[in-house]
């Protein structure tokens, strides 16, 4: 396993617990937990078994933890067939008993940390997790925090919960932030070999963190601190959240002056420097571009400061849900139809392609704001059967003539499976938001 070193990062020796501890993880005797059982906590709970050791996973949710322990993965990621025997040979089991931790050396905290309505971050999630956590701790303890959250989280937050016990951070426990990086439904990156930042309270958390992850994972980042790592994620997803605003409002502005902004894209892409390209689409979705950017706006406000790039593009990219009904009112005007009491047919709900995955998607705002204009709207996606958008439940419609019979269809997620060239023969009116059609030449397509 690789593993890269910071400057403060990895001083040799250490403490009689540290050392104990190192012992442990080298010869992957130590027990391994994990809090939070979703889909970064299952993936990672995977990794760690198969390198062989024996992983705990603690999640407040009894269904979850029946189907680990019956080997029977609920995330797209962990197959069945890779889970069930890693539980077989009793390398991976679950409980919603915290009272785990006394008998555990290592915990991984992986829960959620949404927004909450005021776009303030929502911590009650990791608060409860550390409080338990801190309840068991015990001398040898390293705990790492993975959850996306704002600078100075861990060792504002976790560490006087911790220390509380009076166990001594650096010396009789040890304390890291290592920030997820999940790309469900990614062929080529998952867990193992996505590479894992780390930064410790000390730099002797920094060293037992890396050591951890470098017994299951091929390559680690050790940073200078806790706040860095934190940092990291939110300069990712915030780069990526900053990007896509900027399409998405070119994307509003070459519709205004008739210019095909995906042929824009695909032919600034062929400068072989100095350009990224990014793509337009009808709305952020998933639980870390459309949230993580607002950890750090929060934040800044709290120093003083506003951070202008990240509010403009959230304000830009939670329109454009509303452009693409506009765009399907428009549609529907040069073929004579009234929006209200149309068929709109959604195709595709899931955040983004090929996934399960509903979480924050833009195809709940697009299907209520249709319905609020009185329009009757189904979808079909083979991966979510029914979802809930505000009080109205649908369920994915497997009529094979939904599509010629919609008066209008709109692709909001672009999955493999769908066959758009039957989809352009059969449907009479469609609204492209992913580009899915490029190549594709007729007067009923209409391109965001």
């Amino acid at each position: 396993m690789q593993q890269d070193t910071a400057t403060t990062g990895q001083a040799a020796g250490g403490n009689a617990v540290a050392e104990a501890l190192a012992e442990k993880i080298r010869a992957k005797t130590a027990r391994v937990g994990v809090v939070g059982l979703g889909y970064v906590g299952l993936p990672l709970a995977v990794e760690f078994a198969k390198a062989g050791f024996h992983v705990t996973g603690i999640d407040v949710t009894a269904s979850k933890v029946e189907r680990v322990n019956k080997g029977d993965s609920y995330v797209q990621d962990v197959p069945t067939a890779e889970l069930a025997p890693l539980v077989a040979q009793g390398l991976l089991k679950a409980t919603t008993d915290f009272a785990a931790v006394r008998d555990l050396d290592t915990i991984n905290i992986a829960v959620p940390t949404p927004l909450r309505k005021t776009k303030d971050p929502d911590m009650s999630y990791v608060v409860a997790a550390s409080q338990e956590v801190a309840r068991y701790a015990h001398p040898g303890l390293l705990v790492i925090l993975e959850s996306t959250t704002y600078p100075g989280t861990t060792d504002e937050l976790l560490l006087p919960m911790l220390e509380a016990s009076k166990l001594k951070v650096g010396r009789d426990f040890f304390l890291c932030f290592s920030p997820e990086r999940v790309d469900p439904g990614n062929p080529q990156y998952h867990t193992k070999n996505i590479p894992k930042v780390v930064g410790g309270i000390t730099p002797e958390c920094t060293r037992m963190g890396a050591l951890f992850y470098s017994q299951a994972l091929e390559h680690v980042v050790a940073v200078s601190s806790t706040k860095v790592a934190e940092m990291v994620k939110l300069l990712e997803n915030t780069f990526r959240m900053i990007n896509i605003g900027l399409v998405n409002e070119l994307a509003v502005l070459c519709d205004r002056m008739d210019i095909n902004v995906w042929e824009i894209i695909d032919a600034a892409a062929t400068k072989p420097f100095g350009f990224m390209p990014f793509y337009p689409g009808p709305g952020l979705g998933g639980h870390c571009i459309p949230i993580d950017p607002f950890y750090l706006s929060w934040k800044t406000k709290q120093s003083g400061m506003e951070a202008r790039f990240i509010e403009l593009a959230g304000y830009i990219n939670s329109n454009m849900p509303h452009f693409v009904v506009d765009k399907i009112q428009n549609a529907l005007n040069e073929v004579r139809k009234p929006l209200k009491g149309s068929h709109v047919h959604v195709l595709g709900v899931a955040y983004k392609r090929d996934i399960d995955d509903v979480r924050e998607s833009p195809a709940l705002d697009i299907m209520h704001l249709l319905s609020r204009r009185g329009v009757r709207v189904t979808y079909n996606d083979p991966y979510i059967p029914s979802i809930q958008v505000e009080q109205h439940t649908y369920s994915s419609d497997k009529d094979p003539d939904a599509v010629a019979k919609a008066d209008c269809v709109v692709i909001i997620t672009d999955h493999k499976a769908t066959d758009y060239a039957a989809l352009v023969e059969r449907a009479q009116l469609i609204v492209d938001t992913r580009n899915a059609l490029k190549g594709f030449h007729s007067p009923k397509i209409f391109r965001l």
